[in-house]
């Protein structure tokens, strides 16, 4: 999964809220003053080349769809944290988080309890 950039995460956001949407519709959820037409236009036709949009034809317009999920997303940015930051150690990861007392003696208890019932 290709990494995005921020504004491309923004964007994302609105098609996993809102569904499928046209670039023009997108404008909508800006606030003053909005970006132009043409740069949404070129970050959601970089987001189909990425795979994460896909769009259906209506005349000469698009509308775009989210064609990965949500989830699908947040798995994918956190393997690709973890690979990158913890040498793929998930063990790496909960340590990492128990020594800045991220995670507190119950959420590993609840952590174990989710491995051993297969969660």
């Amino acid at each position: 999964m290709k990494r995005l950039t921020a504004k491309e995460e923004e964007v994302m956001g609105f098609f996993w809220e809102k569904g499928p949407l046209f670039v023009k519709q997108l404008l909508e959820f800006y606030p003053e003053p909005r970006p132009h037409f043409n740069t949404l236009s070129t970050i959601v036709r970089g987001l189909e080349e990425k795979g994460y949009l896909a769009h259906t034809a209506f005349g000469n317009t698009y509308q775009y769809r989210a064609a990965v999920s949500k989830d699908e997303f947040k798995c994918g940015t956190l393997k690709s944290v973890i690979s990158k930051y913890f040498n793929n150690s998930y063990l790496g990861v909960v340590s990492s988080l128990v020594k800045e007392e991220e995670i507190s003696i119950e959420e590993l208890k609840e952590l174990i309890k989710q491995v051993e019932e297969g969660k």
